[in-house]
């Protein structure tokens, strides 16, 4: 059972490098919305169409995100030893690392 530990923090990781675009979307949508006006952050002084096309884009990519790192880890949960408590967000922040080695990076 715990051969199959590497190949789910392996599928995750890779799941991570596409999964940079949810979360940028997501902080554009926060960044440039709800944080700029609380006065946290700066609106993009060319952004003048709105935010609800950024609202339903980052809400679309996210959900098909989501589903296809849900479909992809559920087989590989079943086969690792790993309680569900533990794997779920063990896996959500195996996908993460890609995100926040460009916030170091960059």
């Amino acid at each position: 059972m715990w051969k199959w530990l590497p190949a789910a923090m392996g599928v995750n990781l890779l799941l991570g490098i596409p999964g940079v675009v949810p979360v940028w979307l997501l902080w554009y949508y926060a960044s440039n919305g709800p944080l700029a006006d609380l006065g946290w952050t700066r609106r993009e002084p060319t952004e003048n169409d709105g935010m609800l096309f950024w609202l339903v884009a980052a809400l679309a990519v996210n959900a098909a995100f989501l589903i296809v790192w849900w479909f992809a880890n559920r087989p590989l949960r079943r086969r690792t030893a790993l309680d569900p408590l533990v794997y779920w967000p063990a896996g959500a922040l195996t996908a993460l690392v890609p995100t926040f080695i460009l916030m170091f990076v960059l």
